[in-house]
Formats: C-alpha cells, structure tokens, sequence
C-alpha cells in the first residue's frame, strides 16, 4: 500500500479537530520515527474518546494511530505508525512458573509434625515429607494472587488492550514461597480510563477473595501468649487486619499485658514497638495468614508510584501533575525503613522502576465522575490495607 500525502491525514484529522497548524517530518523513514505529522489545535467536540475511536478507525487503512496530547494548553494531535501486533506467546513458561510455585508455596506452608532437626538439611527433608499439608495456605494464597491477576487480565482483554497471562514468580524457602506474580501489557492503553479500569480491577479483585479468606483464617485461629522466639515474628497491622481481628475475637491484637491508651497504639501501628511480650495475639493460622499477605500484597500494589496499581491510579486521575508525589512517597519509605528495613528496598526499586508512568494513546480524555469516585475510594483502600511495619522479630 502507497503511503497517501498529507493532505490526506489532514482532511481525516480536520473531521473531529479544528487545525490551528501542522508540522511534519522527513517522511522518508517514517517507521523509525516516533511520529510524523504534528496538528495543533482543538478538538471540535467535548467527547474526546469517541473524536479518538472516530478518528482511529479512519486511519487504520493506512496503518496509522493517532496520539492525543496536550502540552503547554494546547491540544495536540500526534500520528504515528501503528505498532506491530505482539506475537502469540508461549504459555508453557506460565505453566511451568505456576507448577514451580505451587510448590515453592505448599513448602512454605507445610506444617511439619514431631521434633525439628537443627541441621538445615534435616530441616528441608522434614518440608519435603510434609509439603502436601501446605495445600491449605497454598490454596488461600494462590487464589488471592490468580483473582488479582486474573482482574488485570480480564478488563485487558475487555478492553482489548493485549497482555499476557499471569506470570507466578516461585520463591523457596521463604515465609510466603513466593514473590507474587504479574501480566506484562502487550498494549498501549487506548485512554485513561481503560488504563485506570486494568488498574484497579486487580486490587478488587484480590480483595474480593483475601477478606473471606483472611475471616475464615482467623476464625480457624487461636489466641495465645507472645513471648520471645528467636525463629518467630508477629505479623503486622494494617487497618483493615485491626479490624478483622477485634471482629472475629472482639478485641484489639496484640493485646499488651496492661491496658493501653490510644498513643500506645498508634506508636504500636507506626513502629512496630515495643513489643507487647506476654502479651495476648491471634496464632494465626495458615489460611489467615494467607489471608493477611493477600492483603499486604494488595497495599504493595496499591503504593501510588509508577507502574505500580496505584501510580496507574493516580496518574488516571491527576495526570503528570501525578509525579510531584513521587519524592515524596520515597521520603515516606525511607522514613518507614527505619522501622521495617524491608522498606528501603522497596524505595531503591520504585527509584530505579517507579519513575515512569504508562503513557495511554489518549492522554486528552480524562476519567468520568464515577471513575473519579473509584479512584478516591481506591486510596481509602490503601490507607485501610497498609501496613507500615509488615514483620516484627521476636528476639529473646
């Protein structure tokens, strides 16, 4: 197919844009270049997703998308070659990740009976013999982690923005057994709204399946004493773990030994100390522990940095002006770091990773008023599920 002049994308552009100038590049490799004809002007109406679809499908004879912008007040119009559709993936490394981490989490789950050896690889061959007892955390934690996936990958795929299935990503021999899992977007998102939908329909969805679980969990747990344990820790609190617990046993956990006043517990929520030993807390058992990473997973997610669920989030509602909470989001984790080291970690990879946002085809159409009142919603939810120090050691 020849490639028409350009008279012929501005006859196209000018139905939906009112053309104040056009700019235009060497056309003579066009592939390699980010665009190739530049409009400024003004959208003829107030519908600027339906003057994208109108003006997408006119172009897709010629192999050509349309970028919406705005810069400096100015509404913009970009064209550009379309991208290549991604190739059919492979799903037997999905498969295999999935297989490998519902062992690596069985394992972590196992609960051994019978004296523990000191050796570690007496240890290790007791998980092994063990390991089919793990199914009930195993199951819990799994299916937290698939619905919130699958979330992602559904409203991809209503939205017709392609992604992958869920990556699981196996991690033995640790608490969990695994460090969660992803899809990777094979697509750009066609606006804010479809990036905010495949943002937030993870977090729900998750959720829809941890709070149950974590209530089940916990009605299944007992309550005993906290006393010094150099292999133990106590998990921690988030406000919604806060609740759940004074739900199922009618008081707040941990309990310290002598009644507290509000300043012990928010320096306790906070800091993570002191520690109330002798005190009374919930031995969790493995489904409400499930449960509570199902819950610290989503709060992980929801952190409003880069990509990120929640940088989806708050990109969708306040655009770049989003970015201005970046340096602050990391001052928080560094602050937090002090108090769960883990939290430096986390501040050195959105660093290095949460810079950036995902940049949607449409940055002109902006979130309609339910989206925006999801999108409040959504950081309620993240103060409710946070949790500022995820473990606490129980050293002698």
């Amino acid at each position: 197919m020849s490639f028409p002049e350009t008279e012929v994308f501005t006859k196209l552009v000018s139905r939906v844009f009112r053309i104040e100038d056009v700019t235009s590049l060497d056309t003579h490799d066009k592939e390699n270049k980010e665009f190739f004809l530049r409009y400024r002007g003004q959208l003829i109406s107030e519908d600027s997703a339906e003057a994208y679809d109108q003006l997408a499908e006119s172009l897709s004879q010629y192999n050509v998308m349309p970028l919406f912008r705005e810069e400096e007040d100015k509404q913009i119009i970009y064209l550009a070659q379309k991208q290549p559709a991604p190739k059919q993936e492979n799903i037997k490394t999905n498969i295999i990740l999935f297989v490998l981490t519902v062992l690596s989490v069985m394992l972590a789950g196992a609960q051994p009976e019978g004296p523990i050896p000191n050796d570690f690889w007496g240890q290790l061959i007791l998980l092994g013999k063990s390991i089919f007892t793990g199914w009930p955390f195993a199951l819990s934690l799994l299916g937290i982690l698939l619905a919130h996936e699958l979330g992602h990958y559904f409203m991809s795929r209503y939205h017709k923005t392609p992604a992958s299935l869920p990556y699981f990503i196996p991690f033995p021999l640790s608490p969990l057994g695994t460090m969660g899992a992803a899809i990777i977007m094979r697509g750009i998102p066609k606006n804010k709204r479809v990036l905010f939908d495949i943002g937030v329909a993870g977090p729900i969805a998750g959720l829809v399946v941890a709070i149950p679980v974590l209530l089940l969990g916990l009605s299944l747990s007992e309550l005993g004493t906290i006393d010094p344990n150099p292999n133990g820790f106590l998990e921690g609190n988030s406000i919604i773990y806060l609740f759940s617990k004074y739900i199922i046993f009618g008081q707040l956990l941990p309990a310290p030994v002598e009644p507290q006043g509000i300043l012990y517990w928010l320096q306790y929520f906070f800091t993570g100390k002191p520690i109330p030993y002798g005190g009374v807390d919930v031995l969790i058992h493995p489904v409400a522990f499930a449960g509570w990473a199902g819950i610290l997973v989503t709060a992980l997610n929801l952190i409003p940095a880069g990509t990120l669920d929640g940088g989806h989030v708050i990109y969708s509602l306040f655009g770049d002006k989003a970015r201005k909470a970046f340096p602050f989001i990391i001052a928080i984790l560094i602050g937090l770091g002090f108090f769960w080291d883990g939290w430096w970690l986390w501040a050195v990879l959105l660093f290095w990773l949460g810079r950036v946002n995902a940049q949607p085809l449409d940055q002109i159409t902006r979130l309609d008023s339910t989206r925006k009142l999801v999108a409040v919603a959504m950081i309620f939810v993240f103060l409710l599920v946070f949790t500022p120090v995820p473990f606490m050691l129980l050293m002698p």
